[in-house]
């Protein structure tokens, strides 16, 4: 099997025996109580399941900002994005121990505990600095620039020990998975070659055909299908409806035991190219040997070139830095004139009216109007639950 990114071993940070669980449960309610971001919970989350190994645990300023110019720590390790615990206050002495508390859960629950190596300042220059670096851009409209500038000026590093997985393991039973859960999924499934699929959305025809065109060319013997299961901007599908039908879409269209319906807890960063990596990072270290990376991946507006997040990959990541292989794709519609499912350049002959092809604006107001979108886009199982949710919202 693949190894993981910069490991021979995944390193998983949760905290597996019951019993020191439960003791560092307990050592936490004699702890400084501090209320993190989302973002920070769900780099926990995503520490615990050894989805940011070789990490172990949340980063300096020196590792931030040497990551934000060439996408390596200050010790050389390849990392696309910082993963910090940024505080608008934090008055924590160099060994301290403080329980990092959940603002996602009712009750704010300690989710880690977190021991302190350094509290280093940002000035806002080098927040920004950092920003333009991940995000390409500094306009607030950006949710990603948004959410990561409204965090705080203080980045508190060190290890952390995870304690739970937030709302994800609760709300999400049946789809969240840690990077070693489906590592393991896929060796008892002998599966040598497998490949990935992100997706914040739900999926449309194209999203199955080109799961189904990237496992035949590669010859991987499953597909993994992997949803980020955190906060998303607003107007977005929530995770439970994106859940459903896919679950639904996998029934009715695939092989049997051919795809691993699984999710993640992390919020979206809409962070383009730099977002494609780490989605890659994540892939890696859960098994997967090919990753797609499709037109406008983790892109939001108009603030990515509809390729960056392929050509990151050849231009800035360097050679050696990750195993995974990238299938790139081109945008995927149904042509008239074959019927069937294509990517576009490999119908040089077409014209866009060949293809079928529905804005995000227009099926969105079909569905709310209750009107299914033509089967060549979406099949209709799919379009029932998606009309279904945008009925419901319109009440």
């Amino acid at each position: 099997m693949i190894k993981p990114h910069g490991a021979d071993e995944l390193n998983p940070l949760y905290v597996a025996d019951p019993s020191k669980r439960d003791e560092l449960l307990k050592q936490a309610t004699d702890l400084e109580q501090v209320l993190v971001s989302s973002a920070s919970a769900a780099n926990a989350v995503m520490l615990g399941g050894g989805y940011f190994t070789p990490l172990a645990g949340m980063m300096n300023k020196a590792d931030a900002l040497s990551v934000a110019d060439s996408m390596t720590t200050d010790a050389g390790v390849f990392f696309p994005v910082p993963v910090m615990n940024l505080l608008a206050q934090a008055n924590f002495a160099a060994g301290q121990r403080i329980a990092l508390l959940d603002p996602n859960v009712e009750g704010n629950p300690v989710i880690a505990i977190q021991t302190v190596e350094s509290v280093d300042e940002f000035s806002q220059s080098e927040l920004e600095h950092i920003a333009q670096a991940v995000f390409g851009t500094l306009d607030v409209n950006h949710p990603g620039v948004n959410a990561f500038l409204s965090q705080g000026n203080f980045a508190v590093s060190g290890p952390i020990e995870v304690l739970n997985f937030s709302y994800f393991e609760t709300e999400f039973a049946d789809t969240f998975r840690t990077a070693v859960q489906i590592r393991d999924e896929i060796a008892e499934r002998g599966w040598q070659k497998v490949v990935a699929f992100q997706t914040r959305n739900p999926m449309h025809r194209a999203h199955e055909e080109l799961c189904k065109m990237a496992m035949e060319a590669t010859n991987a013997e499953g597909c993994v299908i992997h949803m980020l299961l955190g906060k998303l901007k607003a107007g977005d599908i929530p995770a439970d409806v994106r859940d459903a039908s896919i679950r639904e879409m996998v029934q009715h269209y695939f092989p049997a035991n051919s795809v691993m319906v699984t999710g993640y807890g992390f919020d979206m960063l809409y962070a383009g190219p730099r977002e494609a990596v780490l989605h890659a990072v994540f892939r890696q270290n859960m098994g997967a040997t090919h990753f797609i990376i499709g037109r406008d991946h983790a892109g939001v507006g108009d603030y990515y070139g509809p390729f960056d997040a392929q050509s990151i990959f050849a231009d800035q990541v360097p050679s050696g830095a990750l195993e995974i292989e990238i299938f790139n794709a081109d945008h995927t519609a149904y042509s008239k004139k074959l019927n069937q499912v294509v990517m576009m350049r490999d119908a040089p002959d077409h014209s866009p009216e060949d293809f079928v092809l529905l804005s995000g604006t227009k099926v969105r107001e079909m569905l709310g109007n209750g009107i299914a979108p033509p089967p060549e886009f979406s099949r209709p199982e799919v379009a029932q639950i998606l009309m279904d949710h945008y009925q419901a919202s319109n009440v």
